[in-house]
C-alpha cells in the first residue's frame, strides 16, 4: 500500500508543477511586468507566450482524446 500512496503523491505534484503551468505563469509574469514598466516588447512577448501555450495545450489535449 505505501508504494501506491507514493505514486499518487508524485502524480499530484506532477500535475501541479507541469511544464504547461510553469510556462503560463512565466507568460503572465512577463505580461504583468511589461504592463507595470510600460515596455511594449515585454507585453507582446507575455501575450504571445500565453496564447501559444494555451493553443498548444488545447490542441494536444484534443489530439490525445482521439
Amino acid at each position: 500500500m505505501p508504494c501506491n500512496k507514493e505514486n499518487q503523491e508524485i502524480s499530484v505534484l506532477g500535475r501541479l508543477f507541469s511544464l504547461e503551468i510553469l510556462v503560463v505563469i512565466m507568460g503572465a509574469a512577463c505580461l504583468i511586468f511589461g504592463i507595470f514598466t510600460a515596455r511594449p516588447a515585454q507585453i507582446i512577448m507575455g501575450a504571445l507566450i500565453l496564447v501559444v501555450t494555451l493553443l498548444l495545450a488545447y490542441r494536444w489535449r484534443r489530439v490525445r482524446l482521439k
